[in-house]
């Protein structure tokens, strides 16, 4: 499951460091896109603050910040190099469009929901970036993943399951965890500062 990286950006923008990126990442149902929408409700007006849209081969949820496309449209748009990074997971394929790199580019402080199996090939592109994992006790996920009712009870189990994998973060490279088990309101306090950390670098 390789990620693949697209050489630059629309209109000639080429990728930068990546000192504006943050890498959010975590367990399936361990509340990235609740996390998200408190971020966002919490911004001030003149905050250049972006939350990337993922592209995914399957139904786009009502809480989470989606579009839906079909396999063979996936397919097409990574041909064309319309997205910055993208990877399969869980039968699925997940994309984050080059459009992050004019903002990036533009100044902005970019948030992406991404892969914890994908992280190393994130740096490859984005090398400055913040990695933020979220971390959530297996009751708690498995709880959560239940009551959104998008899987059944096979793939939950096989969500659990990778759940408990540990994936090889790279070393050199530090990560930001956060356990959001309980109200959402304290960890999306500490992502908030995280951002507001980059906003000032």
């Amino acid at each position: 499951m390789n990620m693949d990286i697209a050489p630059c950006a629309p209109n000639g923008v080429r990728p930068g460091h990546g000192d504006k990126l943050i890498y959010l990442m975590g367990a399936s149902g361990s509340g990235k896109d609740t996390l998200l929408r408190h971020v966002r409700a919490n911004l001030k007006p003149d905050e250049p603050v972006l939350v990337a849209h993922r592209y995914i081969t399957r139904p786009s949820g009502t809480d989470e910040a989606s579009v839906c496309l079909s396999v063979a449209e996936f397919e097409h748009r990574a041909a064309m190099g319309c997205f910055a990074l993208h990877w399969a997971s869980h039968g699925l394929r997940y994309g984050i469009g080059v459009e992050i790199d004019a903002w990036l580019a533009g100044g902005a402080v970019v948030i992406i929901n991404g892969s914890r199996a994908h992280l190393a090939a994130a740096y490859t592109r984005y090398p400055g970036l913040a990695a933020v994992e979220i971390r959530v006790a297996p009751e708690v996920l498995a709880r959560r993943l239940a009551h959104r009712g998008r899987e059944t009870p096979t793939q939950i189990s096989a969500r659990l399951q990778r759940a408990s994998w540990s994936f090889d973060l790279p070393a050199q490279h530090p990560v930001t965890r956060l356990a959001n088990d309980g109200p959402p309101e304290g960890a999306a306090r500490q992502l908030l500062a995280v951002v507001r950390d980059r906003l000032a670098a």
